[in-house]
């Protein structure tokens, strides 16, 4: 069976194929090749350009699809899904995004709605993975003993990327009895960000909508997404994100770190 791994450079994709059992069958789709992964084939294309697809997709039975956030995303998404019915796909998993819906709160997750539709509507054989906010995205928050944060007072199921990783990778390489199925991944708990901070042996501050716009902006990134941040903070402030669910365990069969336990592992990047 021949996997091929799309956003292979990015955190969650580098994730998974560290987690996968075997890179033996394993191709990555990649725009750079400089900074492609190794012992993997690499092809050289772009989702956003389908002409530069039809390489990558010929022979491939099983495809991870994750792209990148912004206005484009659909536009991708599209593409990719396109070239694995013109190669004969036989099954995507697709990540998505948490509480992705016509009416969610944030462009991201109505936009990601538009794309679960269209893979679901495609004829091809699909599963869908709609992880929480990922534990990682808090690298960076922790400055002199405080971590700074705008989900004001919210509780969330944090998730940890290696977690995501994992699932994904039991997904992929057994993917008949996921067929039609759509899991929302969180981890085992819903916490604050007070309860996250104490955990990495911090005291959280709150930080205005405007400043973590402006913080965003400033770290160079682009105003769409840093705009999508804000929503997602005013979103998770309100509990938008206040739940759990079993999905993880019952693939996997163990529950999902807790974010103690990422904190302990990553101890380095978030007490310094």
């Amino acid at each position: 069976m021949t996997i091929l791994i799309t956003g292979a450079t990015g955190n969650v994709s580098s994730a998974l194929l560290r987690a996968l059992p075997s890179t033996e069958n394993v191709r990555v789709l990649v725009r750079d090749p400089a900074k492609a992964p190794q012992g993997v084939e690499v092809f050289v294309g772009d989702l956003d350009h389908p002409e530069t697809l039809t390489e990558a997709f010929a022979g491939v039975d099983t495809l991870w699809l994750l792209t990148a956030m912004g206005p484009q995303a659909p536009h991708a998404s599209g593409n990719a899904v396109w070239a694995a019915r013109q190669a004969g796909v036989k099954h995507i998993v697709r990540l998505s995004a948490i509480g992705a819906s016509h009416d969610a709160p944030t462009r991201n997750g109505r936009l990601h709605a538009l794309s679960d539709l269209e893979l679901q509507a495609s004829g091809i054989p699909w599963t869908i993975i709609r992880p929480a906010f990922f534990m990682q995205n808090l690298f960076g928050s922790v400055n002199g003993g405080t971590l700074y944060g705008g989900l004001g007072e919210g509780r969330v199921g944090f998730i940890d990327i290696r977690d995501i990783a994992e699932f994904g990778a039991r997904i992929l390489t057994d993917p008949a009895p996921h067929a039609g199925k759509v899991y929302t991944l969180t981890g085992p708990e819903s916490i604050s960000l007070h309860e996250a901070a104490a955990a990495a042996g911090a005291r959280y501050q709150q930080v205005p909508e405007e400043a973590v716009l402006q913080a965003m902006l400033d770290a160079g990134f682009p105003e769409w997404d840093a705009k999508v941040s804000v929503e997602y903070g005013r979103a998770y402030a309100r509990n938008w994100g206040d739940y759990t669910t079993g999905d993880f365990t019952e693939v996997v069969g163990r529950r999902a770190r807790t974010f103690s336990d990422f904190a302990d592992d990553h101890a380095a990047q978030l007490r310094p």
